[in-house]
């Protein structure tokens, strides 16, 4: 008996199964629900969520491609750990993609780019104000998404991207020192960004791009060198 193709909605079910799963574990791992290194069961996590594992399945694999998750030789899968070692070379690409994001948007933005950036911007806002750590994290992620797809360069805003994504629990610790209480400084920063980007300022984007860049970099040393300071003296 020939095997009938599936329906479109079935394959919209199950995609849709794909995006719950991924949605969850994603948020779990960025929060530090699930910590590094932290093994994921399938069995279990398709008990919990009452889900076949193939949904599961394919949600790791995209968790995977995020840098989030870690297949291992056994084919057992972990939360991937913090490279806490080589912090430095993360935020030197970091903070060049930045500064090279920002500046050429400045340069290649259009009316219609200016509005996009504008609205994810709102969306930052707005998540500050209510102290949604999650969502800051993500509509922080669309806003320099937008400045990089602005910037015309797929090169550039597939690596940016990548970077973002990586660095999305180090974002969480980093607004965590602040009790999820950012301030309201760094939204003035990103109005900035836009200002520069808008008035086509190549220089004042870059400059304020850098210094953007900077003081995340320097708070998240900040606190881990505290937080070495702490565990020495126990």
């Amino acid at each position: 008996m020939t095997k009938q193709p599936s329906s479109p909605a079935t394959e919209r079910k199950r995609g849709e199964g794909v995006k719950f799963v991924y949605e969850i574990l994603r948020d779990e791992i960025i929060d530090l629900v699930l910590p590094p290194g932290s093994p994921i069961d399938e069995i279990q996590l398709a008990e919990r969520l009452s889900m076949s594992r193939t949904p599961i399945r394919e949600a790791l694999v995209r968790l995977a491609g995020e840098g989030l998750v870690t297949t291992l030789p056994n084919r057992s899968t972990v939360v991937s750990n913090i490279d806490f070692l080589n912090l430095h070379t993360f935020f030197d690409a970091l903070t060049l993609m930045y500064r090279v994001t920002t500046r050429l948007a400045a340069e290649y933005r259009s009316p219609a780019d200016l509005e996009v950036i504008r609205s994810r911007q709102a969306e930052f806002a707005h998540a500050v104000e209510t102290q949604d750590a999650l969502a800051m994290i993500s509509t922080n992620r669309e806003f320099h998404a937008a400045i990089a797809e602005a910037g015309r360069n797929p090169y550039y805003l597939g690596l940016f991207l990548r970077l973002l994504d990586e660095g999305r629990r180090m974002l969480r610790i980093y607004y965590s020192s602040f009790d999820d209480r950012l301030p309201q400084q760094y939204v003035d920063e990103h109005d900035g960004l836009v200002a520069a980007i808008e008035a086509r300022d190549i220089a004042l984007a870059d400059r304020l791009a850098a210094q953007h860049a900077d003081q995340i970099v320097n708070q998240i040393r900040q606190m881990m060198a505290r937080d070495r300071r702490q565990q020495i003296a126990l």
